[in-house]
């Protein structure tokens, strides 16, 4: 059985989602193969590293055009029609020749509505599923011609319905993340004789920019801090060996080693994030979000008794008083467990039931 996952780099969090849900598929279904594919880099060699560029640019220094142009998409219907159109239909025909996938997964809108639009004009008869990777039901992840849609919370298969999506299309699955996430050992409570902090940035390493917020953590008593600065190596320098009580880490791609040992995590609430802290079961504080998906998503966990959401940027205060509360660090993590096993971890094996039926009517 081949599928085939396709994504963007609009932001890692899909690129992310994608590898670990190729990890476990692979995992599952040994006998099968999963490829991801970049389905912007493979179409568009030559700009797609500039696109992504600017992307990151908006992002990071234009929140509130990016949050303007969200909330006019969403005002919008389904089945929106991607920019560059006939360029990307061209190039994804001629990947599914090359590929021949039994099923196609698509982890980024962009790719979901190219999906959509294919099947729709040649009649494709291949399998479509669209993995959502932000607590949304933003109309750019609804395309008619999807066979199943993966989400990450009950709240999400609700709107879906709402907006016309047939509920037996959708399976809550959580956002996929990676098995060391899901394997992490349980720790007992009362474990160790310093409290953990984690601090993450994302891969850009966004953090406060305040050394004061950085010596107000050294002052938290009794409590290690660890704080990865991905790949901002401006701030690793800054920080780096200035408090006793402060590690500073660069970019690793072991983060489950440190979510490990942590007793409360402080990042912003990327939709990956988020699910790698339920499966790891470690409280989140998030910093104000700045995204409308980052919103949503904060929304959602502050709903579902996860964490909580920072009233501002340098928060060492709310952190504090977070970490000295041991009641409400293991009443948020008990709620994680409970949320964490409400999950379908199941349903992929279902969906590949699916592909596998569709395959064999084909045949």
């Amino acid at each position: 059985m081949n599928i085939l996952i396709l994504t963007g780099k609009f932001g890692m969090g899909h690129w992310s989602a994608s590898q670990s849900l190729r990890q476990q598929l692979l995992h599952s279904f040994p006998g099968a193969s999963a490829e991801v594919l970049d389905l912007p880099a493979y179409a568009m060699p030559n700009l797609s590293e500039a696109m992504y560029k600017c992307f990151n640019l908006v992002v990071t220094h234009g929140t509130h055009l990016f949050n303007t142009y969200y909330k006019l998409t969403a005002l919008g219907h389904p089945d929106a029609r991607p920019p560059m159109e006939d360029l990307f239909l061209d190039k994804l025909t001629q990947l599914l020749q090359a590929r021949q996938p039994d099923a196609v997964i698509a982890t980024h809108p962009l790719c979901a509505q190219l999906m959509s639009r294919l099947k729709g004009e040649s009649g494709l008869d291949l399998p479509l599923i669209t993995c959502v990777t932000d607590v949304t039901s933003h109309p750019e992840w609804i395309n008619q011609n999807t066979d199943c849609y993966l989400v990450p919370s009950h709240e999400v298969r609700r709107a879906l319905a709402e907006k016309g999506v047939d509920p037996a299309l959708v399976c809550v699955t959580g956002i996929p993340v990676r098995e060391e996430f899901r394997t992490l050992p349980r720790r007992p409570a009362g474990r160790g004789k310093k409290r953990e902090l984690l601090i993450m940035g994302g891969g850009l390493g966004l953090l406060p920019r305040d050394l004061s917020f950085y010596q107000a953590l050294d002052s938290i008593p009794n409590t290690h801090v660890t704080i990865i600065t991905g790949r901002n190596q401006k701030l690793f320098r800054r920080l780096q060996g200035r408090w006793p009580s402060i590690q500073v880490v660069g970019y690793t791609d072991r983060v489950w080693d440190y979510m490990a040992r942590a007793d409360l995590i402080v990042t912003k609430p990327g939709g990956i994030t988020l699910f790698e802290t339920i499966f790891a079961q470690v409280p989140i504080l998030t910093w104000p979000p700045a995204l409308q998906q980052e919103r949503s998503n904060a929304r959602w966990l502050a709903r579902a008794g996860i964490g909580w959401v920072a009233s501002q940027e340098n928060c060492a205060q709310e952190i504090r008083e977070i970490l000295l509360d041991s009641q409400r660090l293991s009443g948020a993590a008990a709620q994680m467990g409970r949320l964490r096993e409400q999950l379908e971890v199941e349903s992929l094996n279902a969906l590949m039931a699916v592909i596998a039926q569709n395959k064999e009517a084909a045949v």
